[in-house]
């Protein structure tokens, strides 16, 4: 019984010992290596053509229309070869500071009223007992897949009415539409997992619904909030198709990516003037993103997974 219990108390450990034996040294450590050097291959991609943007846009326009941007680097700490004459022309002469500040006017609003709007609807779906919830939620979910294309010309009808083609309240309107489904989603799944005894320790505290809102889903549910800014601020600013549907091309309304639209139309061999202008519409998104990455990940993630 002796050496029963000796012999079958020894097999795993030779098993171990043979797993150990087949496998290879280093095997992890040659992992992590391939995984860094895909990142580094992967971001070099991603941020050279950016550099060449930013390093042509501050180029002179026969430097820019006879070599590649790349030469600067034979001569990297000389400055006479750099200029900001061309973002003074684009801003003045082009017009593209007037479209900055409009689509700072459009994609604002259109980022914080959609976001208000789909936290109070999350937060309703998610700790509010109403008939017909489950079927009014599958509703909003069944508008994700909805293509944008087919409301433009219903929706654009519909403003000729009120006179609201062409203005600001038009396209805040539209883009608060198009972006609360998805808002509403990704806002419900993470005020959904919170956990049920703060709200029971909050009402019996005397908290209303509302002070319940304001004083607890809004503070833990920032990462998802700030996470959707990130989506909605980014499609706004970078829309061009909605912008041209409600605001057209008017000065007056235009947003940036419009007016660098045109720019390409009009100064389609001026390559210092369309670099100049890109990186323009680029630096507001850089902005945004760099403050709020480390919400990004936590926000899609956090409503993801239970248990």
């Amino acid at each position: 019984m002796t050496a029963e219990t000796a012999s079958a108390g020894a097999a795993p450990s030779l098993a171990n010992v043979s797993q150990d034996a087949t496998r290879v040294p280093g095997e992890p450590k040659s992992r992590s290596w391939l995984v860094r050097a895909l990142v580094l291959v992967i971001a070099v991609a991603w941020t050279v053509p950016t550099a060449g943007l930013l390093i042509s846009s501050l180029r002179p326009e026969v430097d820019v229309s006879g070599t590649g941007w790349w030469t600067i680097f034979a001569h990297p700490f000389e400055l006479t070869q750099f200029t900001v004459a061309n973002y003074e022309r684009v801003l003045t002469a082009e017009g593209l500071f007037g479209a900055f500040i409009n689509s700072l006017i459009v994609t604002i609003p259109a980022t914080v009223i959609p976001i208000t709007l789909a936290a109070f609807a999350a937060y309703g779906f998610a700790w509010t007992r109403f008939r017909g919830r489950s079927f009014l939620f599958a509703i909003v979910v069944g508008l994700l897949v909805v293509p944008l294309q087919m409301s433009l010309v219903p929706l654009l009808r519909l403003y000729g009415n009120y006179d609201l083609v062409g203005t600001f309240v038009g396209v805040w309107l539209a883009h608060t539409g198009f972006g609360l489904p998805l808002a509403i989603y990704l806002l419900y799944n993470y005020i959904s997992q919170l956990p049920k005894d703060i709200f029971e320790s909050a009402y019996i505290d005397g908290a209303t619904p509302f002070t319940a809102f304001t004083r607890l889903v809004l503070p833990l549910s920032f990462p998802a909030i700030a996470s959707f800014a990130i989506f909605q601020f980014l499609w706004v600013w970078n829309d061009l198709l909605v912008s041209l549907v409600f605001l057209g091309t008017n000065p007056d309304v235009a947003v940036l990516t419009a007016r660098v639209s045109q720019l390409v139309g009009s100064r389609g061999a001026a390559w210092h003037l369309l670099t100049a202008g890109a990186f323009v519409s680029m630096v507001v998104p850089l902005i945004v993103f760099l403050a709020l990455q480390r919400f990004f990940v936590r926000g899609l993630l956090a409503g993801s997974v239970k248990g």
